[in-house]
């Protein structure tokens, strides 16, 4: 295996866009040829070398990359930008766009990400142990093209338009979240295990958004189908019970939005539509 640690030399003034970071782009370097690699530090390109200090341990087989990233990287943007084997350690905070389309391997982000977390990502997995900004796992403003494939796991809470566009793969939020989590989704599952501020699933057209906390009010344009005892996420069966709505009829959306019962008494009016 081979170890490529990254240490920032110190605080930052402006945001660098550093998506040469990616275990694909060690692969086969020196140190020398990691150090000579070409960043943007704001409006100027620069050697890697300028921000970091590189150092390298290898067994001498290069078939299993590993980058460590040490240092307060919140104006680090793109670390794992189109990542597709190895795996990305962010000691610390990381900035906007981390594993943007990455498509496999995983990164792990030990404080806070930025916006844009696992931007139109096809495969791989991404773990945030802090905080993440808002469109986790969207497209770029004006794509309609989120996320295709992979795992996102934020262990705090999340921004506003989770899954935006998404079409398949699996953001799970321990904490809270912001408004429109699922927003014109397609495919795939969000599951926030906190709270939603509200109007999830907004636009959406297929896929599953499970919410176990407080949900606020559920878009008029979602029909309530049944009660579920247990919402299933992969193979794992999380005990309700569940309110399912089905929606979003605006856009004869076939996706579906599950509520927690006990935590929402606000909705307690879908039980006089079940049949018993």
């Amino acid at each position: 295996m081979k170890e490529v640690t990254l240490t920032l030399k110190q605080e930052l003034p402006v945001p660098v866009d550093a998506r040469e970071i990616s275990p694909n782009n060690f692969r086969e370097k020196s140190v020398k040829d990691i150090e000579g690699l070409k960043i943007w530090t704001g409006n100027r390109q620069v050697a890697l070398a300028e921000v970091f200090k590189v150092a390298v341990n290898s067994d001498g087989s290069d078939d299993e990359v590993r980058v460590r990233v040490v240092g307060n990287a919140s104006k680090i943007r793109k670390i794992g930008y189109r990542t597709s084997s190895g795996c990305i350690v962010v000691e610390g905070n990381a900035g906007m766009y981390v594993g943007e389309e990455m498509s496999g391997g995983s990164i792990v982000v030990a404080g806070d990400a930025g916006s844009w977390l696992g931007m139109k990502m096809k495969g791989g997995q991404i773990e945030v142990k802090g905080n993440a900004g808002d469109y986790v796992g969207s497209g770029y403003r004006g794509t309609a093209i989120g996320m295709k494939g992979g795992a996102i796991l934020i262990h705090g809470n999340a921004g506003q338009e989770v899954g935006c566009w998404m079409k398949d793969g699996t953001i799970r939020i321990k904490g809270n979240t912001g408004l429109m989590p699922g927003m014109h989704m397609q495919g795939g599952t969000v599951c926030i295990e906190g709270n939603c501020e509200g109007r999830a699933g907004a636009q959406m057209r297929g896929g599953k958004v499970i919410i176990f906390g407080k949900a606020s009010k559920v878009l008029p344009s979602f029909a309530f189908e049944e009660i579920k005892d247990k919402i299933k996420i992969g193979e794992e069966k999380i005990q309700g019970p569940f309110y399912v709505f089905s929606g979003d009829m605006n856009e004869k959306g076939t996706g579906k939005l599950s509520v927690n019962a006990p935590n929402n008494p606000q909705l307690n009016w879908c039980e006089k539509y079940v049949e018993t």
